[in-house]
């Protein structure tokens, strides 16, 4: 098909040199496929090198501590792709004897594996003909078929993954998904796309590609405040291990005081579709420790894995100790 030579063609002298794409180690492609999801690629690049010097095998990360595993992720945010690599790691070891096989119906059985991510485990680690439609991928499909309905919806999935389907080559998966992924990344850009250098415009049927794809409104942003306490006692700290947003992870523990005049520290941070206010109070008398809540020395704080709106916190907070915690 003319449509993919042009695209390979195009790909092999202007294609992107990703780390990830230098191994064919079906590990080292799933970590960085679950990093990759909701982050963008150049955070992604020094955490996925940390990440395969820390772990560098489905072993190492499945006989790996859940603490060892989310501080090394700390940083990157949605910390359910972090469990559901270490479950996956885990049922790789249990069942595979720690080798993925190259069956996309066996890798969709792990943890946090759906559709997409699936296949490009297949795609780029085996070369096998797996269709897979990512934001990118997305974008360009819609504009290629002016594809004018909403992409967010079942009706508009099944078109892409459809069409995905229809133009996937039955050998070089691998090379055709990279080079599709990589115009809507370079070229088939979101606000101000490269039509004069793409290299498939005469396939394009898009009238105004601006415009596609087109996507559901939004839910509105919901503004939250969310209360904390500051406890210390001399060279030990209090800190609550979260059940909820940063389930096991350690953050300050949660307070129903209400606040009088300024708090210790005030900071804004997004999570998904909320905004919310984190606001630091001093805790007036400690709690007792139980199961989820325990002291910590300073010193071993920044061992710990802390979402990063509650690092900032304790790095403002603990001034007399500089280094002692960092913040990535």
């Amino acid at each position: 098909m003319r449509f993919r030579r042009q695209l390979l063609g195009w790909f092999r002298k202007s294609g992107r040199d990703l780390p990830w794409r230098r191994t064919r180690d079906p590990y080292a492609v799933m970590v960085s496929e679950f990093m990759l999801q909701q982050t963008q690629v150049a955070s992604v690049i020094p955490y996925y090198h940390r990440w395969l010097e820390r772990f560098p095998t489905f072993k190492a990360l499945a006989l790996s501590s859940e603490t060892d595993v989310l501080r090394a992720w700390q940083g990157l945010g949605y910390y359910a792709r972090a469990r559901n690599l270490h479950a996956a790691a885990k049922y790789v070891l249990e069942n595979f004897g720690g080798r993925l096989p190259a069956n996309p119906a066996k890798i969709a059985m792990l943890s946090g594996v759906g559709r997409y991510t699936a296949g490009a485990i297949a795609s780029f680690a085996f070369d096998l003909p797996q269709p897979i439609v990512d934001a990118n991928i997305a974008r360009v499909l819609a504009r290629l078929t002016n594809w004018r309905r909403p992409i967010d919806c079942t009706r508009g999935r099944d078109h892409l993954w459809d069409i995905a389907t229809t133009l996937l080559p039955p050998k070089s998966g691998r090379a055709y998904n990279s080079a599709l992924m990589d115009l809507g990344a370079m070229i088939c850009l979101p606000r101000n796309p490269s039509c004069r250098e793409c290299p498939v415009s005469s396939f394009c049927r898009a009238e105004k590609p601006e415009r596609l794809p087109v996507k559901r409104k939004r839910s509105q942003v919901r503004r939250l405040t969310e209360t904390h306490a500051f406890i210390r006692r001399r060279n030990l700290v209090l800190l609550e291990q979260s059940r909820t947003r940063w389930h096991g992870m350690w953050i300050l523990p949660r307070s129903n005081r209400t606040v009088k005049g300024p708090p210790l520290f005030k900071s804004e941070f997004p999570f998904t579709y909320h905004r919310i206010t984190l606001q630091v109070v001093r805790g007036s008398s400690p709690p007792s420790p139980n199961e989820y809540r325990k002291w910590f020395p300073l010193a071993a704080v920044d061992k710990l894995p802390i979402p990063n709106p509650h690092r900032r916190a304790l790095a403002r907070l603990l001034p007399a100790s500089p280094g002692l915690i960092s913040v990535p």
